[in-house]
C-alpha cells in the first residue's frame, strides 16, 4: 500500500477524531439501551472486567468536556491504527513466502 495514502487517511482519522466526536451522541448505546429497557443493566453496573481508563469516552484530567471528548476520540483512533497496522505488517510477514 502507498505509504503517502495510509498517511492521509490517518490524518484524516484522526481529524475526524479530534473535531466530530465532542458532537457525539449521549444517549445509550443500543445494547445499553435494551439492557435499561429489560431491566437487566444492574447486573453490568460496576462490574468491570477491566477498569475503564476513559469512562465514557471523556480524558480524565481535563475540565472541558468537548477537549476531554477530543482526546479520547484522539487517543482511540490511534491506539486502533497502531494495532490494526502492528497486526497487518504481521499477518504479511507470516505470509510471506520463502520464494
Amino acid at each position: 500500500m502507498n505509504k503517502k495514502l495510509l498517511m492521509a487517511g490517518f490524518i484524516v482519522a484522526i481529524l475526524v477524531a479530534a473535531i466530530l466526536s465532542p458532537f457525539a451522541s449521549s444517549y445509550p448505546d443500543g445494547l445499553e439501551r435494551v439492557a435499561k429497557d429489560k431491566g437487566f443493566i444492574i447486573l453490568a453496573e460496576g462490574k468491570e472486567l477491566i477498569k475503564a481508563w476513559m469512562l465514557d469516552y471523556v480524558f480524565p484530567g481535563l475540565n472541558h468536556e468537548g477537549a476531554a471528548t477530543a482526546v479520547a476520540g484522539i487517543i482511540g483512533t490511534v491506539l486502533v491504527f497502531v494495532v490494526l497496522y502492528g497486526l497487518g505488517k504481521l499477518l504479511v510477514f507470516s505470509f510471506r513466502g520463502d520464494d
